[in-house]
């Protein structure tokens, strides 16, 4: 179990016993270290059932989550990139912080349509009227 609480933003902090932490064996360098000392961390967190998400941010976290997420909401983040336990439990819930900022962020402002200015109106249909020319020229000639 995690005990401190992970603070995400003003309004958003997860209580400690929220998360759930398992040590296993990593795989890559750090040669015998490795196959002794579990350092690899496994950062579970169940957003669906989460009472400190609100309902968009849930959402949003699931989409963002993918294939980390089970069929239950859990989502798990897997930390292997360090050789120590402490690092790798630092940048595992840096990544869950990583993913909940950007699950709650505000939606982007809807387009606004423009219509296009008269001159560019202008320059197309000029343009058009070019190409059509060019392409009248590439014919046989036309003989009387």
């Amino acid at each position: 179990m995690a005990s401190e609480a992970l603070y995400i933003n003003d309004r958003i902090t997860i209580a400690g016993w929220e998360l759930t932490e398992q040590f296993v064996l990593a795989g890559g360098p750090g040669g015998q270290n490795v196959n002794k000392v579990a350092t690899a961390v496994q950062l579970f967190f169940g957003i669906v059932s989460s009472p400190s998400l609100s309902d968009r941010v849930k959402a949003n976290a699931v989409r963002l989550a993918g294939r980390r997420i089970s069929k239950d909401g859990v989502l798990m983040i897997e930390a292997s990139r360090f050789r120590s336990q402490d690092r790798n439990r630092e940048d595992a819930r840096e990544r869950l912080k990583e993913l909940l900022l950007e699950a709650a962020a505000p939606p982007p402002p809807p387009r606004r349509k423009t219509k296009p200015t008269k001159g560019s109106i202008e320059r197309r249909l000029k343009e058009k009227s070019g190409r059509s020319e060019v392409k009248k020229m590439r014919g046989k000639p036309g003989g009387d």
